[in-house]
């Protein structure tokens, strides 16, 4: 069957002429004709049917359009795939990355990355989300969805499909009002924190499960103050005197007038993960955005 006949019958489908389906398709009207006439012949049935002087699709010609399209469609997808994949051409990267990445970590890598004057054609569509130890496991499921081609992840789910890179270690730390009398000392041993009201963690279950572990390891049970979302409000109400908070380390408190300190006992290290398809074949641009993660791995410890 000739794909070009196929297109020809598509667009007399669409105009219903074949004067304008002629001239649209830079054909003389009797080349668009025969052809129709090839596909119908080869079919063994009728396509189109006058109407006046525009021509309708038959009830088999209606039925065949269907097939035609969604074929049209999967090539013309198929071609873009291609294309994507061996250009750097306005190329996006889609990158999901946990929560306590978003403020500086995600930002300071792109950022290092679009230094580079061949990625500046390069950009990038960013998700927030979860993977582990959560409902949906968003992060997870959009890379093995193709909804994502990186993830940057804490906890990862064992998945022989996923290559998983540790690229660094994020710490938790304490944040407490200056005045707090544990503000005087350089590390804290999570049990002194007992007399003081915890703002904890409402979402990010994962997170908030761990800390939950920290404290039980020092058979503490935290007197929860109130539950928030992100680390920028948790922080802010620590600044206004009302308790202190477990947190993963970051530069963002230092907009804050609050003390962060080491956490002693227990000791606790999360790694973070650089996560993509083993099996994929991805675009140019995020095999060059993977070895640029892999190559400076090292140096993260600084910008996380």
């Amino acid at each position: 069957m000739n794909l070009n006949h196929l297109y020809y019958f598509r667009t007399l489908a669409k105009l219903e002429h074949y004067t304008k389906a002629a001239a649209q398709l830079c054909l003389t009207q009797p080349s668009l004709s025969h052809a129709i006439s090839s596909l119908e012949c080869e079919l063994g049935t009728v396509l189109f049917e006058k109407q006046g002087r525009n021509v309708v699709l038959t009830k088999y010609g209606r039925l065949f359009l269907t097939y035609v399209e969604n074929a049209i469609e999967e090539l013309e997808q198929g071609a873009k795939k291609i294309k994507d994949l061996t250009s750097n051409e306005q190329s996006v990267i889609t990158v999901g990355f946990i929560y306590t990445l978003s403020a500086h970590f995600i930002p300071n890598l792109i950022s290092g990355f679009m230094k580079n004057k061949q990625n500046s054609n390069i950009k990038f569509a960013l998700h927030e989300g979860a993977t582990q130890n959560e409902c949906t496991a968003d992060l997870v499921i959009g890379l093995k969805n193709e909804k994502l081609d990186i993830i940057f992840a804490s906890l990862i789910p064992k998945d022989p499909n996923i290559e998983y890179i540790s690229i660094c270690e994020q710490k938790l730390v304490v944040i407490l009002p200056y005045d707090n009398p544990l503000a005087q000392l350089k590390e804290i041993d999570l049990k002194d924190t007992a007399p003081y009201p915890l703002i904890h963690y409402s979402g990010k279950l994962g997170l908030k499960q761990e800390i939950n572990r920290q404290y039980a390891k020092v058979n503490i049970i935290p007197k929860v103050f109130c539950e928030v979302e992100d680390e920028n409000s948790m922080a802010g109400l620590v600044a206004a005197n009302m308790g202190i908070a477990i947190v993963p380390e970051s530069p963002t408190f230092l907009n804050f007038n609050i003390k962060v300190l080491p956490i002693s006992n227990p000791m606790y290290k999360r790694n973070i993960y650089l996560g993509y398809m083993k099996n994929r074949q991805d675009t140019l641009a995020v095999q060059r955005f993977i070895r640029y993660v892999s190559g400076i791995s090292k140096e993260f410890q600084q910008i996380i």
